[in-house]
């Protein structure tokens, strides 16, 4: 599992999923990584890798039953999945098909907790427990 690849999709995914105060998608006015307060990016770094040390075995797992696609990488996905499957937004690991092991990684994810994006006064997203 690529690290960088792997945050590059869980805050691809966190901008697109979460919204603004005037419920635009943050990822329509934000621009990725740079959108993020040091201390957010920080958080975001430490959550992933931990994620990752924690669940090697079934990432490498589901990388190799990822199907291949031209657009995202199976790390890339799998961050996608840890942000969506952690704010239990309705999709995730869980929902790929991928029986035991998406559910282990479903519990896995939701260990790390819910967490919510929000435009601080400087205009940089920052994290909040949900």
């Amino acid at each position: 599992m690529n690290i960088k690849d792997f945050t590059l999709g869980y805050i691809e995914c966190a901008l697109w999923s979460s919204v603004d105060d005037n419920d635009e998608p943050l990822d329509s006015n934000q621009d990725g990584a740079e959108a993020l307060a040091p201390e957010t990016l920080a958080r975001i770094e430490q959550d992933c890798a931990a994620f990752i040390a924690a669940n090697k075995k079934d990432l490498a797992e589901y990388a190799e039953r990822w199907p291949n696609s031209q657009y995202h990488s199976a790390s890339e996905c799998a961050g996608h999945d840890f942000w969506l499957t952690r704010v239990g937004h309705g999709a995730g690991f869980w929902d790929r098909g991928f029986g035991s092991l998406g559910e282990r990684l479903t519990d896995s994810s939701e260990k790390f907790g819910g967490l919510n994006l929000y435009v601080g006064d400087d205009g940089k997203l920052y994290l909040i427990s949900a």
